[in-house]
């Protein structure tokens, strides 16, 4: 075992066919679209651009494959917002509603497509008399509020792109990604609400811009009502830009190829990388696969997806998925326990909501809150799940599948990242038998392969996952560095896409992701996953939660540490604990030291960051830790660790 590339330790044999009364009413029930994908991948994409996008011109030359620059539909031209938006409205769809928006302290919105479309095509009005032009970069900084959705279609609708910065980042941050970026127009708000209070955004963007020479104007959405400082000449009102703006805006084509926005991700060193995505092949793979995968029928379905607009599921499936396929959608504010730890289930009983899309480390909170919290509600409108983030483990599923699905939602996990742009493994929901855990089989399309340390292919057991062709929403490049795009994802295997993630494959040829290589641990030789530890250690019926991370050890290279979250009112002993991971996946994973924490440091975004857990784990002092949600939690741990023995 010791010679290969990630050690395969964990088993599941729990298997989850599509319900016959799913099936009946499914998009896709059989293996049709796949025997397409894989017969023809370019002539396969070109169909779903063709069907579900509406093109002002047609493209040449389907893929342009220059390893690793890819060009999708060249020659061709088509406008997002008006696939977005005014197709449906000219459909005769305009009532139909796109957004239901809840605000953290109960206001709500409803916002049909024709006054999204409206509201676009002024903001876009008022954007042109600030000077934006095609081209420009345009930053956004924003709660969750309709507005962010709106100054993404506004730029799309003039060929401006924009980059749009998560509303809890610091200063520094969004100063450093308007900077890279040269952005021209800054839009923020005064603040927003989050855990029942109002959080200021506007004061971080004063000091933000006090660095960032490019920015000529800022435009500030009113909803905080905190006080602010507006700066006489740079700084602009919303709703005064608004109000006189004209709402006639045609949507002018742009090239397939034409840069649709930047996104900033961590590297593991350095400073962020601007991901760049273009048009229209990011818009024909994020409308192809939030229709099959979310097996999506815009007529009846509510839809919701979780994540931020800062986030790319912000992006590819709040924005411009849904809309791209006239669906129905809720957008909510705030945090998920206020006022109390029902409040998402609580909107789903209000909405109707039938497809909920949301990330493992939300699913492992609300258990440690309980089963009772979604039991408060009537959640029998739900009718699929969905998973995004990282490597959902099968207790996780399981209880989502159980407490909110009520045993009757297929759960959808789909492995994709901010550089692919779409979702590119993931079940289809009427055609494939599920396994908690397994994100299933690459989609439609989409050249998936496990490769071992020589990029030899691996058919069983762990290795590395590959990508082995061009695909329509993949990145166009790093934003003015060439050169590290190159470095980071296609030099580690000649001719391939390396996504930075391991996976195995069990004997049915299903894909489990293990997470970042940079997790696996090396343990006595045996190069051990932190997802399948973790996974081990959340299925014993008293923990909702674990981080494992291996730490410098003098006698095996590495040892496991874990910190462990138990479920509300429960608890467990560490030495039952070791020896349920023995149980589960053997001797060598058991860890040699478990702390017991009531929380676990997390990014905003939900990400456990280990690398701060491995400092705890060794003593050294923290690294950087802005971008935590909650910096009070390392500290705890910490104390924690300084006080706890381990165990031999």
């Amino acid at each position: 075992m010791a010679d290969k590339a990630i050690d395969d330790l964990m088993l599941e044999n729990r298997k989850f066919p599509p319900s016959d009364a799913f099936k009946r009413r499914a998009l896709i029930t059989d293996t049709g679209l796949y025997d397409d994908g894989n017969a023809d991948y370019e002539g396969f994409w070109a169909r779903q651009a063709a069907d579900l996008l509406t093109w002002s011109k047609d493209w040449h030359t389907i893929c342009e494959w220059n390893l690793p620059f890819s060009k999708w539909f060249v020659g061709g031209e088509l406008n997002v917002a008006y696939n977005c938006l005014d197709r449906h409205v000219l459909a005769g769809r305009g009532d139909k509603v796109a957004f239901y928006w809840e605000g953290e302290p109960g206001d709500s919105r409803v916002i049909t497509y024709a006054e999204l479309l409206a509201e676009v095509s002024k903001f876009a009005n008022a954007l042109k008399s600030l000077g934006v032009r095609k081209g420009d970069r345009v930053n956004i900084y924003l709660p969750m509020i309709p507005e962010a959705a709106v100054a993404m279609l506004a730029c799309a609708r003039i060929g401006a792109a924009h980059s749009v910065v998560f509303g809890g980042f610091s200063s520094q941050s969004l100063s450093d990604r308007i900077n890279d970026a040269e952005a021209k127009v800054l839009i923020t708000a005064d603040g927003g609400y989050r855990r029942g209070e109002v959080f200021a955004l506007k004061p971080q963007a004063d000091e933000a811009l006090q660095s960032t020479p490019s920015i000529e104007s800022v435009v500030v959405v009113r909803r905080g009502n905190n006080p602010v400082d507006m700066q006489a000449g740079r700084d602009h009102w919303y709703h005064d830009l608004m109000a006189s703006a004209s709402p006639d805006c045609p949507a002018e084509p742009m090239d397939s190829e034409q840069l649709l926005f930047l996104l900033y991700t961590s590297g593991t060193t350095g400073k962020p990388k601007g991901i760049m995505h273009t048009t229209g092949g990011y818009l024909t793979q994020v409308a192809f696969t939030h229709k099959y995968v979310f097996d999506l029928h815009p007529e009846t379905d509510i839809y919701w997806c979780t994540a931020d607009v800062g986030w790319v599921t912000g992006h590819s499936y709040i924005v411009y998925g849904p809309l791209a396929n006239g669906a129905t959608s809720v957008i909510y504010e705030g945090v998920p326990n206020y006022p109390a730890n029902d409040r998402l289930w609580s909107i789903v009983e209000k909405y109707k909501v039938s497809i909920f899309y949301t990330a493992p480390t939300a699913i492992r909170t609300f258990m440690k809150w309980g089963g009772e919290e979604p039991a408060k509600h009537d959640l029998s409108s739900l009718r699929l799940l969905g998973s995004v983030g990282e490597p959902i483990n099968p207790e996780a599923w399981m209880w989502y599948h159980e407490h909110i699905g009520r045993g009757n939602c297929p759960i959808v996990d789909t492995w994709w990242q901010t550089e692919t742009g779409g979702i590119m493994i993931s079940p289809l929901p009427g055609a494939t038998t599920l396994k908690p855990g397994s994100a299933t089989f690459a989609l439609p399309g989409i050249g998936a392969e496990v490769v071992d340390d020589e990029g030899k292919h691996v058919s069983r057991g762990g290795g590395y996952l590959t990508l082995t062709h061009p695909w329509p929403s993949m990145l166009r490049g790093i934003w003015k560095d060439p050169d590290r795009y190159r470095d980071a994802y296609w030099s580690r295997f000649e001719g391939r896409y390396f996504a930075g993630d391991g996976c195995k494959l069990d004997d049915d040829g299903y894909l489990w992701l293990l997470g970042r290589v940079d997790d696996v641990m090396n343990v006595s030789g045996h190069r051990i996953s932190t997802t399948e530890v973790e996974s081990a250690l959340v299925s014993h019926p008293s923990v909702a939660e674990a981080a494992v991370v291996g730490a410098n050890d003098p006698t095996t290279g590495q040892a496991i540490i874990a910190y462990v979250i138990l479920r509300s009112g429960l608890e467990v002993g560490e030495g039952d604990l070791r020896n349920h991971v023995a149980k589960e996946i053997g001797a060598i994973a058991k860890p040699k030291t478990i702390y017991f924490t009531p929380d676990l440091p997390k990014t905003r975004s939900g990400k456990i960051m280990r690398r701060l857990l491995r400092d705890v784990a060794e003593g050294r002092n923290l690294g950087d830790t802005t971008t935590l949600a909650d910096a009070n939690v390392v500290n705890e741990l910490q104390k924690r660790a300084s006080e706890a023995p381990s165990e031999d």
